[in-house]
Parts: C-alpha cells; sequence; structure tokens
C-alpha cells in the first residue's frame, strides 16, 4: 500500500502508550464503564461480537442495554455483563442495527445515551446519530456506510468514489460531519476534524469476514471508556485510540488467521495476545 502523504502510520511504539493496564489500586469502575446499545432481532449476533471485543480489550465493565433477544444471548455468552442501567463512561451504539429499521424506542434509546454528553462510538445503524451527539464522538463506517451518510447530510458521494479514495474522503467527513472518522477497508484511515490523520495497514486479508467490524467497535468501545477523562479534556484523542484499536485488531486477526481463513470470533479471542505482544 502506498501512503497518501501527509498520513502517518501508526505503530506499536505510538499504539501501546494507548493501552490502559491496571494498577493494583484499580478496580473495575476505575478501569472503566462502557455502556452498550447495540444488536437487533435480525443481527443479535453484532452484540455478543461487540461485547467479546470490549471485554477482551481490558475495560473493567459493560453496561448492555440492548434489545431483549439480544441481550438474552450476550448473558449466555457472558455472564459477567451487567443488564441494568447506571453511570458508565463511554458509549457504543449501533452495532448490529439498521437505520431503516429501527423503531422510535430504539432511536429514544440513543438519544437518551447521546443527551449524557460522553464520549461516544457510533457504529452501522447508529451513524447516523452523529449529528445528535452531544459528547465527543467517532464513527466506524465502511466505504458504502460513509457514502450513504455524507449523501443523506446534504454531500453527495457515491460509493465507488469513497471506494477510490479513502483517504480524502475520510478527511472530508470529519470536517464535515465535525467528528472522528474511523474508515474500514483493507488499510484503515482514520481522520478528525482538526486535522489528524492516521492510517493502519498490515493485516491480513482473512480478516474481510462478518463481524469483525462488530468486533473492531467493541475494542474502540473499550479503549475509549478506559480513556473517558482524556478523551473529554482533549477530543482529538479519539484519533489515537481508533487507530490503536484498529491496530490491535488487525495484529489478532493475524494470530488468529496463522495464515488461514478466520471467523469474528477468533479475532476476539485473539485480542488479549495481540495486547500482550504490543505491552512487550
Amino acid at each position: 500500500m502506498v501512503k497518501p502523504r501527509g498520513w502517518l502510520e501508526w505503530e506499536p511504539e505510538q499504539a501501546r502508550n494507548w493501552i490502559a493496564v491496571p494498577s493494583e489500586t484499580d478496580d473495575k469502575y476505575s478501569r472503566g464503564v462502557l455502556g452498550m446499545h447495540t444488536g437487533s432481532e435480525n443481527y443479535p449476533g453484532a452484540a455478543v461480537l461487540g461485547v467479546e471485543g470490549a471485554m477482551r480489550a481490558g475495560v473493567g465493565m459493560i453496561r448492555f442495554l440492548g434489545p431483549r433477544r439480544a441481550a438474552a444471548l450476550v448473558l449466555q455468552r457472558r455472564p459477567e455483563v451487567v443488564m441494568v442501567p447506571g453511570q458508565v463512561q463511554a458509549w457504543l451504539l449501533g452495532s448490529g442495527m439498521n437505520a431503516d429499521e429501527r423503531d422510535s424506542v430504539t432511536d429514544a434509546a440513543l438519544d437518551h445515551a447521546l443527551a449524557q454528553e460522553l464520549p461516544n462510538v457510533l457504529d452501522a445503524g447508529a451513524l447516523d446519530f452523529a449529528h445528535h451527539s452531544g459528547g465527543p464522538t467517532v464513527i466506524t463506517p465502511h466505504y458504502r456506510e460513509l457514502a450513504t451518510l455524507l449523501t443523506n447530510r446534504g454531500k453527495q458521494v457515491n460509493v465507488d468514489q469513497v471506494a477510490s479514495a479513502p483517504a480524502e474522503w475520510a478527511i472530508k467527513a470529519a470536517k464535515h460531519l465535525g467528528v472522528t472518522v474511523l474508515l474500514k477497508g483493507s488499510a484503515t484511515h482514520i481522520a478528525s476534524p482538526n486535522g489528524a490523520r492516521l492510517v493502519v495497514s498490515g493485516t491480513t486479508d482473512w480478516l474481510a469476514t462478518a463481524g469483525t467490524g462488530d468486533v473492531l467497535a467493541g475494542i474502540l468501545g473499550a479503549l475509549v471508556a478506559t480513556h473517558s477523562a482524556q478523551v473529554k479534556a482533549d477530543p482529538d484523542t479519539l484519533a489515537a485510540l481508533a487507530a490503536t484499536a484498529a491496530l490491535v485488531q488487525g495484529n489478532a486477526a493475524v494470530i488468529a488467521s496463522g495464515g488461514g481463513p478466520i471467523a469474528a470470533l477468533d479475532v476476539a479471542e485473539a485480542v488479549p495476545a495481540a495486547i500482550a505482544a504490543l505491552l512487550a
């Protein structure tokens, strides 16, 4: 891959500074609590994959407030996840949702979360809520989703344009939407409204499989929750956290693959090993 001019390739030496390593005085609350409203009746598995990514990326606790079917599957897989409202340090919203199929109850729940003015990670079916957010926000579209989002927000662009010039459109989207943009692809481009330009490459092409985006959103949600105070003080730190999440996911995919095919859950399960290698 030829790196676009002006873009910084995010390396392990930089990423390791954005992994919150617990000390002997930490507890589950001080290590970060991530609120999640993800999954849907049609795509409940996205919630499970996001929870797996977040738990394995080092968050102290998850409060899952998604739909009933998704919640049941999450609890079966992860009994340590809390299913009641309470204080959180960041939100992950939208994975496994379809914006065209959201009901009024879901819309109200997303609005309620965003009104808390906390750091937010918006994925998939919550991307169109970027302009509702009262707190520092990072969105995680792929190129089709970004083309749709920008068109709906008054900037005409088609899928082919975004796919052929992802670096350019990540920058345009960050400026137009006023949020940090993590644009997924064979290389992941991260741009902020204030000019950060980071790129993550070098993972395995086997990562291009269903559900890996949900795992990435979970990893990023965990990193944002563990750095919530820093993000609120300086929203530009979202770019570094997004690049770190992409690097961790990419390295986990390489570990899980070993040169062969992988599934999304394989990537999530390799996240602790990827982080351990990063810290070493």
